[in-house]
């Protein structure tokens, strides 16, 4: 009985093995498989993409007789003089001052790759920025001298142009609007001058903003991307050039699965004008905006937070030409909407400077449509305030509402607050209750109040009616419109307090 029993348990466990061996054997759906292998793929695209080196000329520091740099001292040190004067004299003869130091010639090492066989390669700005020399190193071994065709310092792009004899074999940009996360990218560069690399990975993130720049809209992956990869292309698995490395985020320098990439979507259009003008031509509206937060969208009346919100407009620009005011939020522009602030800034820029556009915009709660006419970017000009009807030399307290207490802004005023000239009219903070909501939200004594509820104000009665108002109508928070003594501008969404008793 125990022999039965037990071949019958052998048996068991032969099978179990057997299915075990089978469920680990058992290969992954094709959906969870990655390319097995992309040699073929590499291959195919290496001889398009190139090494970039660069030679400038860097100014030296004076030194002491160990090598050291001088002293960097306070200008009001008492040993500034007497450091300047020994390091002058050193070496040489006693009394003899010092020859100046040569420039020393630096290189640098990046990468970029070939979109026209006749010559035109893309790489980053930074990369190239400052050079004396831009030399093109191929996959070949041939090398080539670069003439610098244009450059974009706010996308971080530069083309370059060189003189071959014979077609040079070029990629081409993709639709990187189709890009989703979690798809197989594929690097290559030059990490820290090894020469050609291949890295492969995902897709991490889309649209991600590093402040880089005003256009920031990156891709995010975890290709290995290194020192000495920047403006190499990043392609998807078809072989297109899906974006240009130009950034990690690392505490060594070396790659900790965190690149980014500009998109093709945001390259294509500043190479096609930096190849056709040698610059950028950019539209512009003239507007200074700001994020809509939820405390700002309930205090205008939005049902959401979404748009960008006009704090200035521009004098003589597009947008003042068009009718937008200091106050609207633009919701759509050109047909597409403006889901958060710092989107409206690339939908301006990437339209034709002289089209006209529809832009629509919140308005005290209704939606009104306006006809723009899109300006280039470099044409405008910094925005000059309107100046409000008349003031009253009064001060009247209105702590019970927003916690501050203000007064007409005065000459006196204006010199004590150290409150600029083009700060025109409005009213003057002199004083803010430290527990106040206005304190949460950074309002300073000198601060001047131009607009409470997108109304303009000229007297403390002004804001203290106009406080009144809003609370009347329900309003949890009411809308100011703050200059700072420089003129610098922004709105704040300040909660009002619940009346007690």
């Amino acid at each position: 009985m125990l022999s039965a029993f037990s071949s019958k348990a052998r048996w068991q466990t032969l099978f179990g093995f057997i299915a075990l061996f089978a469920v680990v054997a058992a290969p992954p759906s094709a959906s969870a498989r990655g390319p097995v292998s992309v040699a073929d793929l590499a291959e195919k695209l290496s001889g398009a993409v190139v090494n970039i080196s660069t030679t400038q000329k860097v100014k030296q520091t004076a030194r002491n007789n160990q090598g050291g740099p001088v002293p960097n001292l306070p200008e009001n040190s008492p040993f500034r003089d007497f450091f300047k004067d020994f390091f002058d004299n050193q070496p040489g003869q006693p009394g003899q001052k010092r020859k100046p130091r040569r420039p020393r010639r630096a290189n640098s090492l990046g990468s970029g790759f070939v979109v026209d066989p006749e010559g035109i390669v893309i790489t980053n700005n930074h990369v190239i920025a400052d050079a004396e020399e831009i030399t093109v190193n191929f996959a070949d071994g041939s090398k080539l001298p670069a003439e610098l065709i244009g450059r974009d310092a706010k996308t971080d792009i530069a083309v370059l142009k060189v003189k071959p004899e014979k077609p040079l074999q070029s990629v081409e940009f993709g639709n990187s609007k189709v890009l989703r996360v979690g798809d197989w990218v594929m690097a290559i560069g030059n990490p820290f001058g090894l020469g050609g690399s291949v890295t492969l990975g995902i897709v991490s993130a889309r649209n991600r903003d590093i402040n880089a720049g005003p256009y920031d809209d990156f891709i995010q992956t975890d290709a290995a991307i290194n020192r000495g990869n920047s403006g190499g292309p990043l392609f998807n698995m078809d072989g297109e050039v899906v974006g240009i490395n130009t950034a990690i985020i690392s505490p060594s320098g070396g790659s900790i699965g965190i690149g980014f990439s500009i998109p093709a979507s945001t390259a294509t259009g500043v190479i096609s004008q930096l190849r056709k003008f040698g610059e950028t031509r950019r539209g512009k509206l003239g507007v200074r905006i700001q994020v809509v937060t939820e405390e700002i969208a309930e205090s205008l009346g939005l049902d959401r937070a979404k748009g960008a919100l006009v704090n200035d407009v521009t004098e003589g620009s597009p947008a003042a030409a068009g009718g937008i005011k200091s106050g609207d939020v633009i919701v759509e522009f050109d047909g597409q909407p403006v889901p958060v602030m710092r989107e409206l800034p690339r939908m301006v820029a990437r339209t034709p400077v002289g089209k006209e556009v529809d832009v629509v915009v919140s308005r005290k709660g209704k939606d009104v449509t306006l006809r723009i006419t899109v300006g280039r970017l470099e044409e405008t000009q910094k925005a000059a305030l309107t100046k409000p009807d008349a003031s009253q030399e009064s001060v009247q307290d209105v702590q019970t509402a927003l916690g501050l207490k203000l007064t007409a802004l005065t000459d006196g005023l204006r010199e004590k607050f150290k409150i600029e000239k083009k700060v025109e009219g409005g009213v003057v903070v002199s004083d803010v209750d430290p527990d106040s909501m206005a304190a949460e939200k950074r309002i300073v004594a000198g601060n001047v109040i131009l607009e409470v509820g997108q109304e303009k104000v000229a007297t403390p009665a002004d804001v203290v009616r106009r406080v009144k108002e809003l609370e009347k109508e329900g309003r949890k928070t009411v809308l100011l419109l703050v200059s700072n003594k420089s003129g610098d501008l922004r709105f704040l969404a300040v909660r009002l307090k619940k009346k007690e008793g």
